[in-house]
């Protein structure tokens, strides 16, 4: 299984981004996919939540800003990232697991800088 996110880069406060994960090697309907994300001297922290149902979760610093959507065609995981803050500022990476019982596979992260 591999997983390489992209669509990260600079933005100013307030904007938006949407971020892409392309996975192969698994189906990403058949999966529980998340997004993660590691700001600068932080641990890794969990944003975002599908089920292989298609629920969805968030952390709560992200509700209403934050859409985890997939693509199940293309296999495909996005996260469109809106009204951003400083605090977004992150590497984001997505991962990919069948169940909650296995360690989820990540991909390599992409760099979001929220500056003015």
């Amino acid at each position: 299984v591999q997983l390489q996110a992209s669509g990260g880069g600079l933005v100013q406060p307030g904007g938006s981004l949407r971020l892409s994960c392309t996975v192969s090697g698994t189906l990403i309907s058949r999966n529980i996919v998340d997004w993660y994300r590691q700001a600068p001297g932080e641990e890794r922290e969990w944003v975002a939540r599908m089920s292989s149902s298609g629920s969805t979760n968030y952390v709560s610093s992200v509700k209403g800003r934050f859409a985890i959507s997939r693509d199940s065609a293309k296999n495909i995981l996005y996260l469109e990232i809106n009204n951003l803050t400083p605090e977004d500022t992150a590497v984001y990476y997505c991962a990919v697991r069948p169940n909650v019982g296995v360690t989820p596979v990540f991909g390599q992260g992409t760099l979001v800088t929220v500056s003015s």
